[in-house]
Formats: structure tokens, sequence, C-alpha cells
């Protein structure tokens, strides 16, 4: 796996970046760029707990919060997949990117924030990625900015 970053200036302050970013509502509306359905089922994003990703056909990623400080960093550790509403965490493919990380970092200055997301990922993904992410950060910055 290889580590991608993509980034984004946004003129609005951290807090509000944050609220758009883990906001359950606006959270469906920046990810739509990876699926129309995307939501997560989380328990109030808490470093520690688990956190299903959906694409609302019953499939999707699960990982952990293992990281979370408010308007400043968010960390997950991926470690299964769902298909068809089944978690599978023991699949030689599931084993084969378990412990990816994807990590939210907002530096701000003078009342706009930089977005910075790091992601482990393998070359599979890549293009899907390098496309759907600036358009999915571009959506954050919209809600953020209203």
């Amino acid at each position: 796996m290889e580590k991608q970053t993509y980034s984004i200036r946004i003129n609005a302050p951290r807090e509000k970046v944050w609220n758009a970013l883990w906001d359950l509502q606006s959270y469906r509306e920046w990810t739509k760029p990876f699926s129309a359905d995307s939501h997560a089922e989380t328990d109030n994003w808490k470093k520690g707990t688990d956190v299903k990703f959906g694409d609302g056909k019953g499939n999707g990623m699960v990982a952990r919060v293992i990281d979370n400080r408010p308007n400043e960093y968010m960390s997950f550790e991926h470690y299964g997949e769902i298909k068809d509403g089944v978690v599978d965490t023991e699949s030689e493919r599931v084993k084969s990117w378990a412990g990816a990380h994807e990590n939210y970092t907002l530096k701000g200055e003078n009342g706009s924030t930089e977005l910075v997301v790091d992601l482990d990922m393998n070359d599979e993904w890549k293009g899907f990625f390098d496309e759907a992410w600036p358009k999915a950060l571009d959506k954050v910055k919209e809600l953020a900015e209203k």
C-alpha cells in the first residue's frame, strides 16, 4: 500500500470544517462522490469505537476511530469489509489491506482552514480515489463556507 494525500483550502474556521465533515447529515452530502447513498453508522465518532461506512446497498467498510481531536484531527484504521450486509474481517482479500489508515488534519490560520486527508491505498483503488476525493473535498468546502 502507498500513502496518498488530498488537500483543499477552505474559507471557514476549523470548527465549521469539522462540523461539515462529521455531522451525519453533511457527511452523507460530501461523501456522495464515493457512493450516492453513502452514510456512516457511528457512536458519535468516539475514539476507540467502530464505524460502519455504508453505500446504502449493504456494502461498505468497517473501521475503528484511532484518534479524535475535535477541530484538529480524526484518524481511522480500516479492518473489515461489508458485503451484502455481512462483515468480513478474515478473508485474504481483507487481510491484504487491513490496518490501512485514513487521517483528516485541519490546520487553521486567519479564519481559513487547510484540510488534508491522507490515506493508505492499494493500486486497485487509486484511480477511483483520484477522481472521487477532489469532488468530495469540493463539497466539504461548499458545506463549510455556507
